[in-house]
């Protein structure tokens, strides 16, 4: 049985992660839409304000509950998250609450405090919540892709973006309600499970980026490529795990090494971007939002290796 503090502490910080990914997720949405289907923003902006709620409310739950490890690993934001938030409105007209980030800065910064029945029930009434509203971002998602699919919609997206975007919300569905049974944590049952989850992420992110660039950008292109190429077969290794585990130590290395590679790729994206030095169809906000995974799939690396 899962103890209350580790209960309140993996709550707090899967949501903190994945409700930010969600709202962000519908701001692409809609940036993306034609004109023809601009009466869809009235839901994303109803589905983006709940989960901008629920992160509201996660980062008021926050301060004491985190780990050391999670608040510096960049995942939650970075330095760059409130610049990008600032261009991405600038570029879409989009309005983004900023006051979101700033709040997250303090966490962290308390010293933690005991943990209460009065907590529990609240984290608890969080994770519902947040199942809720993920579940329902989830069937949006999955509305649009299949419109798209069926030629009944056109979005900028990439049809593979929005199934990879749904993917993170099933995701991030199925640890909420992993959590709130108060499963105990299985370490390499979790590292199989994430190492095969966030290697094919890593691959399809390497993708994207290699789509968004001007054909111009032939180096940063290519190095896209490979991590492309790079994260498939990491991906096939990390599925074959199931078959022979005893090479999950090695899988967690090799996934370690790339994964901390693409994340600096991905910040002197962020970097490059922001600064007006890549040519690139992408957001700025979409650069940050990639760096971040990178970011929390390097500290669940980590975390696996260092607790073998």
């Amino acid at each position: 049985m899962v103890l209350s503090q580790d209960f309140v502490r993996s709550s707090i910080e899967l949501n903190l992660f994945f409700l930010r990914i969600m709202k962000e997720h519908l701001i692409f949405i809609e940036a993306d839409l034609s004109q023809r289907d601009i009466h869809l923003s009235h839901i994303i902006v109803a589905l983006r304000s709940e989960a901008t709620n629920l992160l509201k409310t996660t980062i008021a739950l926050a301060n004491g509950h985190v780990s050391p490890q999670a608040v510096s690993s960049g995942e939650f934001i970075t330095n760059y998250t409130f610049n990008a938030e600032k261009a991405t409105e600038f570029f879409t007209g989009i309005t983004i609450d900023k006051d979101v980030t700033n709040a997250e800065l303090t966490i962290g910064s308390a010293v933690a405090s005991k943990i209460n029945s009065a907590l529990v029930d609240q984290v608890a009434a969080l994770n519902n919540n947040a199942i809720a509203v993920t579940q329902a971002i989830s069937n949006f998602k999955t509305s649009v892709l299949q419109d798209v699919l069926a030629c009944r919609t056109f979005t900028h997206s990439y049809p593979l973006l929005l199934d990879h975007i749904n993917r993170e919300a099933q995701f991030y569905l199925r640890a909420l309600k992993k959590i709130q049974k108060r499963v105990d944590f299985n370490l390499v049952g979790e590292a199989v499970e994430q190492e095969a989850f966030w290697n094919r992420i890593m691959g399809e992110h390497a993708k994207f980026v290699r789509g968004f660039l001007d054909p111009t950008e032939e180096l940063l292109f290519d190095k896209a490529h490979r991590f492309g190429k790079e994260f498939d077969r990491l991906t096939i290794e990390a599925i074959s795990l199931n078959e022979n585990i005893s090479r999950l130590p090695e899988v967690t290395i090799k996934s370690m090494k790339t994964t901390n590679a693409i994340r600096n790729f991905k910040q002197s994206g962020v970097e490059g971007i922001l600064g007006c030095k890549i040519k690139i169809v992408a957001l700025p906000l979409i650069a940050d939002h990639i760096l971040r995974e990178a970011n929390h799939y390097l500290r669940m690396l980590k975390e696996f290796d260092s607790r073998r």
